[in-house]
């Protein structure tokens, strides 16, 4: 049963809440996008799009990035984008899901209702999650158990940037940034009087009813914009296929249960060996999830103002790890290096002899933001951008129906970019970024100290080209303060971060470079003061306030374009890092839990990824196309042992057929075995998911009214995703079939 708070243990005050953050929009700034300044005739002359609406895709086909300060440059690195038809096929309750198809992109997978992504084998701190271009300001960063307050189902498309332009955004970002671009605040006014947009999903592996939908009303000839959405999601416990457990996991707990058994606790050994037998269901994997917003943009010539207000609630079960409370073996999983926790199998008031109680999350998230796209003229400068967010987030969990440890992050990022002159060859823009986060972890259990984190920043892009030549160059200062008061400490760091990135065009279509980048981040609130246990987890945490600041130097080389009816993308790339934090094991228990160190050493990342598409039919009635797609990367400590959760080889391949009114899409994807583990750490057996879908869009004026069927996982593999500290007893989706409808109007 999932629990939500029936005298607001994990809510905050409404009135309050709402109150305090319309006392602070008018004072937030900066805009995350790609504010098209929408007249009528400008609506008229857009082609019809296959998404809901106000796509950012040219006449010739070109992806418009739209995170801020990024879409009017031509970036070096590669940035994929998730819309349109592959967004609604895709789409999943967190954004790690949705993203795991993507070249070098994989998901934390710690539970159905959580899941982060993981960029280049990069996960929590080191990836920064941003909502229209300013960050998430939750605690999704900080432990895999926390989910991202951002729900899919409102994204117009989903963003995965890369390279000297994600300084913009942080220096913590060294994986990269995924930006979800979203509707709160409107972009454009609609040619008509009223749109609407509209989507549901169902499917059978998690019983899953979803519906969404959003409203954009021009308020007469007054350039106003006003617009609302909600949604509703829900999910019962997840069908997997075969076994719950991991084989090696397994035979542990029936060799326990004999071992119960020869001392005559046959109750214990009864219990042991259903944990064992368990097949078919993850038990405690439900979620529940609805959403609220509202917003209103001024149009006023070449510029716009807007804000919006949300509300984000979800609750969600968190998979207890089978034969919990019965032994105390040592840990199967690894070495942390993201600030995040792992599920482990020790027993201790948690879950007592009789029966664990099973452990549940809720949070709400209030949300306030401003985005603002002035035109300052002709001049050197020819826009200012602003864009700020608050949040207020509480985050429960729930030990049975009893409160175990509450949550409470309040924060703001605000940014303000002047923008350059586009016309010549010189392009950029200059920027200046302040956040602030006060993170409070309270009740018996709260392994954290109350801190607060102050930062300012300055940072630049500058791109020059000439000819086929290009230089593209970003840097970065950051003043960060981290203070526990509580402790009596106060820590404070100054980081300079930079990127330079080289470009050719060999040919009109075809280009290659190369990126280098010197980043530093500071060490986070959770890693300088944790020290206590985490139910949701069952890991006793103990951070160091003398952690240094972490450094890493990275280079990139890269090629991508088309060739005939070919279009690729192929990058290779090496990260050395100097003071890596990661969170290990060190074999003492704590309050009957294994005692976690966050600890730092030198370590490398070594990785290589890209994607082919090939058209061989096209009569432009009807397209047959292929697709191909690998990512590998490896990494190391500097004491030769492997760093933990990185994904192992991946390789997929897709055959694909278009018409007027059907997409169609069969593909197979392949993940090897992991077999190079940190101590403590399991390996992961590799496996084979099979995947169909038929898109159809039955109005041949309107292609955003479309039916998706698809049917994941069609021969009932299983398959456990290495990246996740659960993966021994927390398998992927069995076979699942489902269907979603979407339309715009």
């Amino acid at each position: 049963m999932l629990y939500r708070s029936k005298h607001s243990l994990r809510l905050f005050g409404s009135t309050l809440s709402v109150a305090a953050m319309l006392a602070a929009g008018p004072a937030l700034a900066q805009t995350a996008g790609d504010t098209a300044v929408a007249t009528q005739a400008a609506a008229d002359d857009e082609p019809p799009a296959e998404d809901l609406h106000d796509r950012r895709i040219d006449y010739q086909g070109r992806i418009v990035v739209s995170a801020e300060g990024i879409r009017d440059l031509d970036l070096l690195a590669g940035t994929d984008v998730v819309e349109g038809v592959e967004l609604q096929r895709n789409l999943d309750g967190q954004i790690g899901d949705v993203l795991d198809s993507q070249p070098g992109v994989s998901a934390s997978g710690f539970a159905p209702g959580s899941s982060r992504p993981v960029l280049r084998g990069f996960a929590g701190e080191r990836v920064k999650v941003l909502v229209d271009g300013i960050g998430a300001i939750d605690a999704s960063n900080t432990s895999d158990d926390h989910a991202v307050s951002i729900n899919p189902l409102a994204a117009e498309r989903i963003e995965v940037l890369r390279g000297p332009a994600v300084l913009l955004f942080g220096s913590q970002a060294i994986g990269g940034a995924v930006n979800v671009i979203d509707k709160r605040i409107p972009r454009r006014i609609p040619a008509e009087p009223i749109h609407v947009d509209l989507l549901a999903r169902g499917d059978t592996a998690s019983n899953l009813r979803e519906f969404g939908g959003s409203v954009d009303v021009p308020l007469g000839s007054s350039g106003v914009v006003f617009h609302a959405d909600g949604s509703w999601r829900e999910t019962n416990d997840l069908e997997v296929a075969g076994f719950t457990v991991a084989p090696a996991l397994r035979a542990e707990l029936l060799e326990e249960a004999a071992e119960e058994e020869e001392e005559g606790e046959f109750e214990g050994a009864e219990e042991l060996r259903e944990a064992a037998e368990q097949r078919g269901v993850l038990p405690n994997s439900a979620t529940e999830t609805w959403t609220a917003n509202a917003g209103l943009a001024f149009f006023r010539g070449d510029s716009t103002l807007g804000v919006s207000f949300g509300v984000y609630d979800t609750a969600y079960g968190v998979p207890g790890r089978p034969g919990a409370g019965h032994h105390h073996h040592g840990e199967e999983e690894g070495d942390h290096d993201d600030g995040d926790h792992e599920d482990e199998d020790h027993g201790e008031e948690h879950g007592e002899e009789e029966g664990e109680e099973l452990v549940s999350i809720g949070l709400r998230q209030y949300r306030a933001d401003l985005r603002g796209d002035i035109f300052l003229g002709e001049g050197f400068f020819e826009r200012l951008k602003i864009r700020a967010g608050y949040s207020d987030y509480t985050h429960t969990e729930f030990e049975g129906d009893e409160v175990g440890t509450v949550f409470d992050v309040e924060g703001l990022e605000a940014r303000a970019e002047l923008v350059q002159d586009t016309s010549g060859p010189w392009r950029g823009s200059l920027g200046v970024q302040y956040y602030w986060r006060d993170f409070e972890a309270i009740g018996a259990e709260a392994f954290v100290a109350p801190n607060r984190t102050d930062q300012i920043a300055v940072f630049a892009l500058q791109e020059y080209s000439s000819g086929p030549f290009q230089i593209e160059g970003s840097a970065r200062f950051e003043s960060t303060a981290v203070d526990a008061t509580t402790l009596g400490i106060e820590r404070s760091f100054d980081t300079f971060s930079g990127a330079l990135g080289f470009a050719y065009d060999v040919t009109p279509t075809v280009r290659t470079g190369i990126n280098l980048s010197r980043v530093a981040r500071a060490p986070s609130g959770e890693e300088l003061y944790s020290n206590g246990p985490h139910i949701a987890t069952q890991a006793f945490e103990i951070g160091d306030p003398d952690l240094d600041e972490e450094k890493a130097w990275g280079g990139e080389i890269f090629a991508r374009g088309s060739i005939g009816g070919a279009s690729f993308s192929i990058a290779a790339y090496r990260n050395w890092f100097d003071d890596f934090i990661y969170l290990t094991p060190n074999g003492e228990e704590e309050d009957d839990l294994p005692v976690f160190l966050f600890l730092q050493q030198d370590a490398t990342y070594t990785g290589i990824e890209g994607e082919l598409a090939f058209d061989f039919i096209d009569t432009g009635d009807l397209t047959v196309g292929t697709e191909l797609l690998g990512e590998y990367v490896h990494a190391e400590l500097d004491d030769d042992t492997f760093v933990p959760r990185i994904p192992p080889l991946h390789l997929a391949a897709a055959l694909t057929a278009s018409t007027r009114a059907f997409d169609l899409r069969g593909e197979v994807e392949w993940y090897d075995d992991q077999d190079d583990v940190a101590a403590f750490e399991t390996a992961t057996d590799g496996f084979t998911h099979v995947n169909a879908s038929v898109a159809w869009r039955p109005m041949r004026d309107n292609p955003n009214i479309s039916i998706i069927l698809k049917a994941d996982n069609i021969f009932d593999e299983t398959g456990r995703r290495h990246t996740s500290f659960t993966k021994d007893f927390v398998p992927l989706a069995g076979r699942n079939f489902s269907a979603s409808v979407r339309a715009s109007f």
